[in-house]
Order: structure tokens, then sequence, then C-alpha cells
């Protein structure tokens, strides 16, 4: 399974680790997998946490710390030897293994760890439903979902930015930003939150019609002026045209990755985030984003 498809595996960091996985098992468990490149019990477990990770569709999460990069909570936590991996729920490591173990009992550890968590798998089950909505275009029923999870876990960060997004997605930027209210302080740089607030800040930009309309003809009449077409992306990212929005940012990628210092690059990855790190513009868009720096 390609980095690309994985929706629930995160690359962790020291600096994120209260973020990422402490605070976030406070809604859902999230397993720790201490590795590093040159481990290889560490090659053969990593595909296998991953794939049982993805195979619960959001009940559980996967963070993955290299620990040549990233040594500190390694250290906390005691270890001495990778593959080293660890559960935490409600804040506080609660199970954990060592070595590379068969898929067998890798899912035996994840179903036990899920097993008195039947509100958070339930909960989990209702979010991928709320995502499935949006993408089939199904905004009032994406809403209704978020707004269900709300009720029972009025802090669930995931349902604030969905719910947040949908209001978005109607031309509510006054409802999104008053769910935003919602967020915890301890939250409010949630890279999910984050994106939502980078999706407001684009708003403030949105042209008229007339002004997309000139911008448009003015890149068909000069389809090598890169300051137009960077002007029309811009206008697209306002309107929530993402993927219009990415499309001709790659086009001015492709033909001078550091245009401009980079302001193309630095616009396209602002765009991923406002979209949100499932949609497909960001998951293609950053596959043909790599293949234009390591080609």
């Amino acid at each position: 399974m390609s980095n690309a498809e994985l929706q629930h595996v995160k690359e962790g960091t020291d600096q994120g680790f209260m973020a990422d996985v402490v605070e976030a098992s406070m809604t859902q468990p999230v397993i720790v997998d201490f590795w590093a490149p040159w481990c290889g019990p560490c090659r053969t477990l990593g595909p296998i946490i991953e794939k049982v990770v993805e195979s619960k569709k959001g009940a559980v999460k996967l963070v993955k710390i290299n620990t040549e990069e990233h040594q500190a909570y390694a250290g906390q936590l005691g270890v001495r030897s990778i593959p080293a991996v660890y559960a935490f729920d409600k804040g506080r490591p609660v199970d954990g293994f060592l070595g590379a173990l068969p898929e067998s009992q890798v899912r035996a550890f994840v179903e036990k760890l899920l097993s008195g968590t039947d509100d958070a798998q339930m909960i989990a089950e209702a979010l991928s439903q709320a995502e499935a909505a949006i993408q089939q275009g199904d905004i009032a029923l994406a809403a209704e979902i978020y707004a269900a999870v709300l009720q029972q876990e009025p802090e669930n960060i995931a349902a604030i930015a969905g719910l947040a997004r949908c209001h978005l997605a109607n031309g509510d930027k006054e409802a999104a930003e008053a769910t935003l209210a919602m967020v915890p302080e301890t939250k409010k740089n949630d890279s999910a939150i984050k994106g939502v607030r980078m999706a407001i800040e684009m708003m403030a930009d949105a042209p008229p019609p007339s002004e997309l309309d000139a911008a448009l003809s003015a890149v068909m009449a000069a389809p090598g002026d890169h300051e137009k077409r960077f002007e029309l992306a811009e206008q697209y990212a306002a309107l929530g045209k993402y993927q219009d929005a990415a499309d001709h940012l790659l086009i001015i990628l492709s033909a001078k990755l550091d245009w401009e210092g980079g302001k193309a690059k630095d616009k396209l990855l602002k765009i991923f985030e406002a979209a949100g790190p499932t949609e497909p513009v960001t998951i293609e868009g950053r596959r043909r984003l790599s293949s234009l720096m390591f080609a």
C-alpha cells in the first residue's frame, strides 16, 4: 500500500507527539510504531501494521516515528530495541509489543485495543460515513452525521472540522467560523482545524464571476504567462475550486519548479491544507508534485 493510499497512518515527530498521540488518543486509540530505516524487522512489521490499521477505517490511528530522527519520546518510554509498538488510549500507554509479529498477532493486538472502545468505533464509522457522503456530493447528509457525532462528543475535532467544511461548501462562511468556535483551546492547532481556517482565509479573496472569466480568458490568450496563470489559480482557490487551482499551479511547476522563488509550490501546499489530506486533489496533487520534484 503506497503512502498516498494511507488515510489513518501518519509520520510522527517528537514535536508533534503530544498532539498526534497523547491528545489524539483522548478521542480514539492511537498506536505508535518506533522504527528506523536500517532495521530489517521494522520493514517487515511496517506494512503489516499499516494494513491492519487501515482495515479498521479510522477506529484506530497509527503514528510512525523514525528513531534515527526523533529519539525523545522513545527514550521516555524506555525503548531499547526496535521495532517497538505502543498503544495509547485516553492519553496514556495501555499496551505494546516488541519485534515483528505476524499479521494474525498484530490483528489480535489491535482487536484487543478496540474491544473496550465500542463507542469510539461507532463514532469512527459515523465519521467515515460522513466523509463518504461528502465524496458523493451529499453535503446535507454529511452535515447531519457530523452534528450527531458532536452531540455525543462536543470536542471531536474531525466532526467540528467536517461540519465547518460542510458550511463552507454551502457558502456559509459565518456558520463555518461559528462551528470552529467549538474547538478547545488545546486543539486549535490541529491540522484539520488549520486546514479549515486556511480555506476560510482563501475565501476572503473570492472574485466576482466577471473577474474569473477575465482571468481565464487572459490565460487562454497567453498560456505561457505564469503570472496570469497564478492569478487564475488564486481565484479558483478562493472559490473553493481546489482541483482547478491545483491543475494550473502544477502546469507552472512542470515548466519551472522554482518559479518566483517557489511561490506556486507554496500556494499548492496551502491548497492541499485547505482541501484536507484525504481529498483526491490532495492525494493526487502530492503524487504529481513529488514526481516533478524527484524527476
